[in-house]
């Protein structure tokens, strides 16, 4: 989420037409919705599988309804460019993964005015309340990857925290729910957090100089580190690397890519948390029309549960995250058709896959 940089000084509206805000309740014909994500470092995942995904499940219910795609590429105030332009150009729904809370609010303000509707897909809104909000369970991801350390290290193991950016809500939650588990430990003294730093636009750059900076105070004396997602365990592995400690330091990740799944296999990295995008990306896409229909009956069944963002009650589908080791790869990415042993099992990973 998961959760945020690159700055764009234009923005590319891909398949717009001119004309006036269309309010909801259209035919089909008349449908236009938006999916507006974040950025690409945030993870990889939003341009190769939830933009398609998404794409597919509307077509799917009707080809005729119009999907509008943009990526923010870590510019809020491009995001926010973007959802105005898509209102413009008729939109019916935006589904965004807001690169911050505020932009988010903004989008939701924006869209009120026209009788437009928001979906908040991965990333929570906050500051205003939208008609949906679609993710896994955020602070979960956070959980699990503290309760790995937890489980995994010796008592007495120094632990660095390389936080995502904060400034959005996946990487709030994300941090957040490692704290829950951590601070305790923490306290007692069973582990001792060495260093810990926030990332952000959650780039990789910016994240590996802060792996190194965490090596040199502790005078490489890590055991463990907290990376919210594979692209920062990522440079968190290249900061090990060149002081030959990879495979030595447990690293958590997030999103189960297959750069992320190989260096599974390589021991480089410990775990990733696996969660189904497609679901997510489905679900959403179900929900986005059925908005656009005023298919009060159809969103009911969808959101399953309501969520409170400080500002009011959202409705909410909140999906389960899975974490993703070396010895149940076969069992989750690979048997859900995530990826492939293809993808993964690539140079000095070939090796290890043994499934």
């Amino acid at each position: 989420m998961a959760l945020a940089g690159v700055v764009l000084t234009a923005v590319a509206l891909t398949g717009c037409t001119t004309g006036s805000p269309v309010a909801s309740g259209s035919s089909n014909g008349d449908i236009t919705i938006a999916f507006l994500m974040p950025c690409s470092t945030c993870a990889d995942r939003f341009e190769s599988k939830d933009k398609p995904y998404f794409e597919d499940a509307v077509k799917a219910i009707d080809p005729s309804i119009k999907v509008i795609a943009n990526n923010a590429q870590g510019d809020a105030g491009v995001q926010l460019q973007q959802a105005e332009a898509a209102l413009t150009n008729g939109a019916n729904v935006i589904v965004v993964s807001p690169f911050t809370a505020e932009t988010g609010a903004a989008i939701v303000e924006k869209a009120n005015a026209v009788g437009a509707k928001v979906i908040a897909y991965d990333g929570a809104i906050e500051g205003a309340v939208p008609d949906a909000y679609i993710s896994f369970q955020n602070e979960k991801v956070g959980e699990m990857q503290g309760q790995y350390l937890l489980d995994n290290l010796p008592k007495g193991s120094t632990v660095a925290m390389i936080n995502g950016d904060i400034t959005s809500a996946p990487g709030q939650q994300f941090e957040a729910g490692a704290h829950k588990i951590l601070d305790p430990a923490f306290a007692s003294g069973d582990l001792i957090l060495g260093y810990e730093s926030d990332t952000a636009g959650w780039d990789g750059a910016t994240g590996q100089r802060s792996m190194e900076q965490a090596l040199t105070q502790q005078s490489d004396n890590i055991q463990g580190v907290i990376a919210p997602n594979d692209g920062l365990a990522t440079a968190v592995i290249a900061a090990l690397t060149a002081r030959s400690l990879n495979g030595k330091v447990l690293v958590t990740g997030q999103d189960a890519t297959d750069p992320g799944l190989t260096s599974i296999l390589l021991g480089d990295q410990s775990m990733t948390v696996y969660k189904s995008i497609r679901d997510e990306a489905n679900a959403a896409g179900k929900v986005a029309v059925a908005l656009a229909q005023d298919d009060e009956k159809t969103v009911k069944s969808l959101l399953t549960t309501t969520v409170n963002n400080g500002t009011g009650d959202v409705p909410a589908l909140l999906l389960d995250p899975i974490e993703v080791t070396k010895g149940n790869i076969a069992d989750t990415v690979i048997k859900d058709g995530f990826t492939t042993k293809k993808k993964i099992c690539v140079g000095a990973a070939a090796a290890a896959c043994t499934f």
